[in-house]
């Protein structure tokens, strides 16, 4: 599990990251089921968003002021709304089963709370 008192020194000590992280490993598993036919088109959508959120994140962590970090934080929790939107698509159009979509939204619902938070305290 993870460790809430460790001291952070890499963005892969941040739980955020770790649960998005999570999510990315669960698109990654879901997707790999979608048509050949989407393999450029909404397969590639999803992927790239849900990347693009632990991407953000540590790229934020890198920054050195808090307006930088903010910034990608930011742009992080879009890519997850993204995401959110494509995987509703997704099981629209038959692509996911039931409870695999919920599965991944429970999970997506979860990282946006955490990066809210991250916002927030970077706020402070």
């Amino acid at each position: 599990m993870y460790e809430y008192k460790k001291k952070i020194k890499s963005f892969t000590d941040l739980i955020v990251w770790q649960k998005g992280h999570q999510l990315v490993l669960l698109v990654y598993r879901l997707t790999k089921t979608f048509p050949k036919t989407e393999q450029f088109g909404l397969t590639s959508q999803i992927r790239r968003a849900v990347v693009s959120v632990t991407s953000n994140i540590a790229e934020g962590f890198g920054r050195q002021n808090k307006k930088e970090k903010t910034q990608f934080y930011y742009l992080s929790r879009g890519s997850l709304i993204e995401l959110q939107n494509q995987i509703l698509i997704a099981k629209d159009v038959g692509y996911l089963e039931k409870e695999e979509f919920s599965q991944t939204v429970k999970l997506s619902i979860e990282v946006h709370k955490l990066i809210n938070r991250l916002i927030s305290s970077n706020k402070l």
